[in-house]
């Protein structure tokens, strides 16, 4: 689901190894390239799966090309087909807010031949592309503004060529034209020589220099004078390099670095280093180039064939003022290491933020300073002061549909005392769909930071519905207390084990290897006992096995286990009172016996299972008296818990009850 926000508790220290999704800006250059090998089949490896890239392939699929996927991150792409040039429809193309995707697909699509409708998200119509089209436009492409002049939508046409004149572009506004131009004109190079002559000084010359490096790969060397002057030579042609890997991302890589160089390590804490797989020495990508910004801030890197070992930096970090032309995107994570320096960091050369998915020196500006940063800015620089510690607010951060926004905003919370809420988190999807869960696979805190909400009720009351809904809500971890016994009694009763002999039983406790999947699935090891832990004769045997205290015992250190970054919301009859009594928001959940019994009856008829209501409501009250009078932590509600009664609520008002009570406890 699309949730509105994820709160970040307050973060201290990085370790161990992050796998880097595949480079964006390759994934998508070398997906056009493919297609435009006519009639032969590439292999694609390590590509890149996010909004960005799934755009592409939806366009591709569209035109006629074939994709096949072979694995998580390997596509067979087949060569687009001889386009249709008397359609009398086009062919529409949504291409989001995707500017890898926009961009090189106008100018391929212009030389190409056919009608197209090009058009994306709002915000993508809002991004300049006149620039292209003025390139364009002398060859005798034909391309129509469908709404506002000099910004997609567009309408693209069969064109009347003549490439007897150099092309000239403007380079000052967006690489990702020039870029546009050298991989669409090979198709059109068959028999002449073209020229593509930059206008003005070329901004991101690193993106330029993947996409020469990838077009060797494909079979079209350009010769370039200097970065104002590109010529294809007659008879170039996109061929198929069989076999194609790609890097995995750079500017990726950007966040877990800033991440390790400014965690502090806590008293007693043992050094390690971070490994961050994927990327390293001798990768094409530009944004590499990030290290040496980063190492002169006082970071501790070293590059190794695609992989990079990060230690601990000097702290503070030293301020710096960089010309960040050559790491456009790399650079905005330098904004945020700026927070934990010695001084104000001014990055230069930045008009190119202004027209990306949001005017990035604007809400770079405006969100450093909910923080309670001092920040100024002009139309191609930003400043950022230090901000020491202690004086981070809680801010609730706009990222404004921008993945970058959301990634970079993230590292705040390194600030190890002041939590950070990041709006719309999903939006990293366009580029790094695991992000947050990678982020939390590294880092660390101390345990009183990592929130936990405690659902507790009697049987039937429909606390793990709501504990799972809220947990997805939150996006926090879950954990159904009530799981664990009933698959301790599972995993006892396939042992052979006599379910009265709690010695015998809290020893497979002890054993347990149970996990939680999505869509309510529960493995045991391997094993998936979905169906058997929701059987009635299960759920009595859990509550016998749950009454034996070293049973109970052997279970409190697996619960704990699971309070987890970036929280923990779990549901029993104990959590509030033994085995999270700190935790900051507790429910008592609860319902009459005659209400419970109707909602188990009606359950076990749509499945099939015969009851009888009454008798349904006789068990419920006594597995309640046995429950609250036994001797191992009876079921009891805690002193500090909110008690809901949902006789007559349905699970969405429990839902949105629990979620205010959270949310008068939240700083933001």
């Amino acid at each position: 689901m699309k949730r509105p926000f994820l709160d970040i508790p307050p973060l201290h220290t990085v370790a161990g190894t992050v796998n880097l999704p595949g480079s964006k800006s390759i994934s998508n250059r070398a997906l056009l390239l493919a297609a435009l090998c006519t009639g032969q089949q590439t292999t694609l490896r390590g590509v890149l799966d996010s909004d960005d890239t799934k755009v592409m392939r939806q366009a591709l699929l569209a035109l006629g090309g074939g994709l096949v996927e072979l694995g998580a991150d390997t596509v067979q792409v087949q060569g687009l087909p001889a386009p249709q040039v008397n359609a009398a429809e086009p062919i529409s193309l949504f291409l989001g807010n995707a500017g890898t995707a926009m961009r090189p697909l106008v100018a391929a699509l212009a030389l190409r031949g056919g009608r197209y409708h090009l058009h994306g998200t709002p915000r993508m119509h809002e991004r300049p592309i006149g620039d292209l089209v003025d390139a364009l436009a002398p060859l005798g492409c034909r391309i129509s503004y469908v709404g506002t002049p000099g910004f997609p939508p567009l309408l693209i046409e069969s064109p009347q060529l003549d490439l007897s004149q150099p092309i000239r572009v403007r380079g000052d506004v967006s690489s990702q034209f020039l870029t546009a131009l050298l991989m669409a004109l090979p198709q059109v190079a068959a028999t002449q020589a073209v020229t593509v002559e930059v206008v003005g000084e070329l901004i991101s010359k690193p993106y330029i220099d993947i996409t020469l490096k990838l077009l060797v790969r494909f079979g079209v060397a350009v010769q370039q004078v200097g970065w104002s002057q590109f010529i294809i030579a007659a008879g170039s042609r996109c061929c198929s390099p069989g076999d194609l890997r790609v890097e995995a991302d750079a500017s990726s890589a950007t966040y877990f670095i800033a991440a390790k160089s400014i965690n502090t390590l806590t008293s007693g804490q043992k050094y390690q280093k971070l490994s961050i797989l994927g990327v390293g020495e001798g990768a094409i990508q530009g944004d590499v180039a990030f290290v040496e910004a980063a190492i002169a801030m006082g970071a501790n890197i070293r590059l190794e064939p695609e992989r990079m070992l990060v230690g601990q930096a000097s702290q503070p970090l030293k301020a710096i003022d960089l010309d960040c032309n050559h790491i456009p995107d790399a650079a905005m994570t330098l904004a945020v290491m700026a927070l934990y320096a010695d001084g104000a960091s001014t990055l230069r050369n930045i008009a190119s933020w202004r027209v990306k998915e949001t005017d990035r020196i604007a809400a770079m500006q405006t969100e450093l300073q909910k923080l309670g940063a001092q920040v100024e800015s002009g139309p191609d620089w930003l400043r950022v002061h230090p901000l020491p510690r202690s004086q981070f607010k809680a801010a609730s951060i706009h990222t404004y549909d921008d993945h970058r926004m959301a990634m970079c905003l993230s590292l705040a919370a390194f600030n190890g005392q002041t939590p950070v809420r990041i709006e719309d988190p999903a939006c990293v999807d366009k580029t790094f769909p695991g992000y947050f869960d990678a982020l939390f696979s590294v880092a660390n805190t101390a345990a009183q930071h990592i929130p936990v909400i405690c659902i507790d009720g009697p049987t039937a009351s429909g606390k793990g519905t709501l504990a799972a809904l809220v947990a997805e809500q939150l996006g926090y971890h879950y954990l159904d207390s009530g799981a664990l016994y009933r698959a301790t009694a599972v995993a006892a009763l396939e042992q052979g084990c006599d379910l009265d002999d709690g010695a015998a039983v809290a020893q497979v406790a002890a054993d347990l290897q149970i996990r939680f999947a999505h869509a309510g699935q529960v493995f045991l090891a391997d094993h998936d006992i979905s169906e058997a832990l929701r059987l009635e004769s299960t759920g009595m045997a859990a509550s016998q096995v749950s009454a034996h205290p070293a049973v109970r015992a052997a279970l409190v250190q697996l619960q704990l286990g699971f309070a987890q970054l970036p929280g923990l919301v779990t549901d029993g009859r104990d959590m509030g009172t033994v085995i999270f009594p700190n935790a900051r928001l507790k429910v008592y959940l609860t319902a009459s016996a005659e209400a419970r019994a109707q909602r188990r009856h009606k359950q076990l008829i749509s499945k099939g299972i015969p009851a009888k209501l009454d008798d349904l409501q006789t068990d419920l009250e006594a597995r309640d008296l046995r429950d609250s009078t036994r001797a191992a932590a009876p079921l009891k509600p805690s002193e500090a818990a909110l008690h809901l009664d949902n006789s007559a609520l349905g699970i969405d008002e429990s839902v949105q009850q629990v979620l205010a009570w959270w949310a008068h406890r939240s700083p933001f």
